[in-house]
């Protein structure tokens, strides 16, 4: 197969290790701190790389993750050990960006990836065979074709299992004897795979969505679980938005939109306050929808709203440019949630005398 090489500017989501090739460059050169084996950087700098800050030279490294740095230092250091990660959060809670970027600031690469669905197999986590090569040579080492988890022991690097509990509960346990014995039988070919120092698995799960599976208390043993928190304050929440939506707009080049914190910032009280299930002021009960309306989704409205705005607006993002989205992420049940919403519309943000436009808004799309 022949690869395709697209230019970065070309691409429409670098890898991390790409996109920030320049910070994890001069992390390494001033990193002085000791490594564990097969480190690009120090657990020190990994963590620097993660939360931001200025460097001895001057270098700016922006933040990766808002958040208690602690949960970062357990994160990054179980990693420095023999026992596996796991980041566990409800969905919008940064579990896969955190784990592409710790990959790529320990290991140079977030690419030696598993992706659980429900179809996710025991090749995905052990190996595959060259069916054709089988055939002809009979089973062989030149006939193996190897997991993302075999080529990170082969590397001595981080491999990611994405979304743990949607895979089947007896291909999760494959990983059982990769994380204790830091080897996988090959019994076809009377060998094994022995990890290279360096070697760990970052995995990520949660248990709000429909369709996961509990993992065994066997597997479960052999992770460090850090729950991953939503954002602690309104104004971590809305400062993530607001980088994020600025980064979502310069890779796929929508015009630039001024003026958009207003609009952000009542996103995201929205979203909070019906997640809370009480107004920021604490004087109304709210009933909260099904959804969880994580950040994640917020960015996602804002970032459609931007799109609406430059596309086929005046290119000031206004509340008609986000009353659909918040819509949409609000109302998955279409009986009991748009219940909840309207009755939110009208307790809460008909009583607000500035929010007078958003509320026309959002009750022109709801109907």
């Amino acid at each position: 197969m022949t690869d395709i090489v697209i230019d970065e500017q070309s691409m429409l989501r670098p890898h991390a290790e790409q996109q920030y090739a320049d910070e994890l460059a001069a992390l390494a050169r001033l990193d002085d701190r000791p490594r564990p084996p097969s480190w690009q950087l120090s657990p020190w700098a990994v963590v620097t790389y993660l939360l931001g800050g200025e460097l001895s030279d001057g270098t700016m490294i922006s933040p990766k993750y808002v958040g208690p740095r602690r949960l970062m230092e357990v994160a990054v250091a179980t990693l420095a050990t023999d026992r596996a990660l796991l980041l566990l959060g409800v969905p919008g809670t940064a579990k896969t960006w955190v784990s592409e970027h710790l990959a790529a600031a320990v290991s140079g690469s977030s690419t030696r990836l598993v992706q659980g669905t429900a179809g996710t197999s025991e090749e995905a986590i052990r190996y595959g065979w060259n069916y054709a090569r089988l055939l002809a040579e009979g089973p062989s080492p030149a006939a193996l074709v190897p997991s993302p988890i075999v080529t990170a022991m082969r590397d001595g690097a981080i491999a990611r299992v994405e979304e743990l509990t949607r895979i089947p509960a007896d291909v999760q346990d494959a990983l059982i004897t990769v994380l204790s014995e830091k080897t996988l039988p090959v019994p076809e070919l009377n060998m094994e795979v022995q990890a290279a120092k360096g070697f760990n698995v970052i995995a990520t799960a949660n248990d709000r969505d429909r369709g996961v599976n509990d993992l065994s208390s066997a597997l479960r043993r052999r992770f460090n679980t850090v729950v991953l928190p939503l954002p602690g304050s309104e104004e971590d929440e809305v400062a993530i938005v607001a980088r994020r939506v600025e980064q979502l707009g310069m890779s796929l080049e929508l015009p630039r939109v001024p003026a958009a914190a207003e609009e952000i910032r009542r996103v995201v009280t929205v979203f909070r306050e019906l997640r809370a299930g009480v107004t920021t002021d604490g004087r109304t009960k709210l009933k909260s929808p099904s959804g969880t309306l994580s950040t994640a989704e917020a960015i996602s409205v804002v970032t459609n709203g931007l799109a609406l705005s430059a596309h086929f607006g005046d290119g000031v993002l206004r509340p008609s440019d986000v009353a659909a989205g918040i819509l949409g992420a609000v109302v998955k049940d279409p009986t009991a949630d748009r219940q909840v919403w309207i009755e939110y519309l009208e307790a809460v943000v008909r009583e607000r005398e500035d929010w007078a436009g958003f509320y026309r808004a959002c009750r022109e799309v709801t109907g």
